[in-house]
């Protein structure tokens, strides 16, 4: 009998919910589970997944080196925080202990040319215990596989331009923090919008000390790069509020934000190529009124021009499954710190 793939899940919030869903219907066996919320721990993940229990405990993360050596799992679900320094935690403890990890955080999808000091300290650990660290979810395919492949099959290329918008109500207090949700417009522009207002010399030495807070785009930016060989020539981000004609309650902030009120932000990520390809690309994180909902649009511009557009995509479902049938490809992967451009593009997984 072939043995099942046993991971951990670390971080049992609402996108957990799904992993570890999608998990257990591919044959994965959960062996553990790590949070920090007094709420959750102790709890069975059977009952957090609202079905019978399972005989997996949730561990706080002071005991989760403890629980990670007595479990030996071969790989470890990291769906916690927005920023690369926010799971540079449970990262280092997983290349310690040699044990693969993928995360949701979206930074982690090409920390490369945002965090370039951890990248390389987690790598480093990664390669001499043997097992292989990245970040993947709905950015993999939608933002990445999807449109390197569309460029597969053009002739030549101009520019690439691409929106996408999503609730950050779907996906927990950190992305909507990370997006300003909530705040006035004067606290937006002193704490997310004038980051963008500094010169190259300067962002890039942000980037150096590990200071530096990228929105989606930046890491995706130098990933599609990555993919499609180009070289960077310059990036540049910029980060607008969003707001909302009426008064909107945000459950995940717990709170009401005000009409002309932060409810989120646009942030457009332009990058200048030396082969002289542009790629532009916004990413609209906000809380939703109730005429709006989630979109994906990209356009490859040249010879010859083709647009996508994905309607209502199921954002949080599709960041799940791609984390869940992304496990092979990473267990299976040279050791380091290995983004997804360089492990291969993905393939559905009927079995795990």
């Amino acid at each position: 009998m072939e043995q099942k793939i046993k991971a951990v899940q670390y971080g049992v919030g609402k996108m957990s919910i799904y992993t570890m869903k999608y998990m257990l219907e591919k044959g994965v066996e959960i062996v553990g589970a790590i949070d920090v919320a007094p709420q959750v721990i102790g709890k069975d993940i059977g009952e957090i997944l609202g079905r019978e229990k399972l005989g997996v405990i949730v561990t706080d993360v002071k005991e989760a080196k403890q629980m990670l050596e007595n479990t030996k799992p071969d790989v470890c679900i990291v769906t916690t925080r927005s920023l690369f320094s926010e799971v540079e935690e449970a990262f280092m403890l997983c290349a310690e202990l040699g044990i693969n990890a993928i995360s949701t955080c979206e930074e982690a999808f090409y920390p490369e040319n945002s965090n370039p000091v951890l990248t390389n300290k987690i790598d480093e650990l990664a390669k001499k215990n043997n097992c292989t660290i990245t970040g993947t979810g709905y950015q993999d395919i939608y933002w990445g596989q999807l449109i390197s492949s569309i460029a597969g099959s053009t002739q030549k290329i101009t520019k690439i331009k691409g929106s996408s918008s999503y609730n950050v109500e779907d996906y927990g207090i950190a992305l909507a923090e990370a997006h300003g949700a909530g705040l006035t417009l004067e606290e937006f522009d002193k704490q997310v919008a004038s980051a963008d207002r500094i010169s190259a010399e300067e962002r890039q030495k942000v980037i150096e000390n590990g200071e530096y807070s990228p929105s989606y785009m930046w890491n995706v930016n130098g990933w599609l790069c990555s993919k499609l060989g180009l070289t960077v020539v310059s990036q540049t981000q910029k980060c607008v509020p969003q707001t909302y004609k009426e008064d909107i309650y945000s459950s995940t902030l717990d709170m009401t934000v005000k009409s002309g009120d932060a409810t989120g932000m646009s942030a457009v990520v332009t990058t200048e190529t030396k082969e002289g390809i542009t790629i532009e690309s916004e990413c609209i994180g906000k809380v939703y009124g109730p005429d709006e909902f989630d979109k994906n649009v990209w356009t490859v511009e040249g010879e010859p021009t083709t647009t996508i557009t994905v309607e209502r995509p199921a954002t949080v479902e599709l960041t799940c499954a791609t984390v869940v049938n992304r496990i092979p490809d990473v267990i299976n992967a040279k050791p380091g710190y290995v983004t997804t451009d360089r492990i291969g593009d993905l393939d559905f997984k009927l079995k795990i």
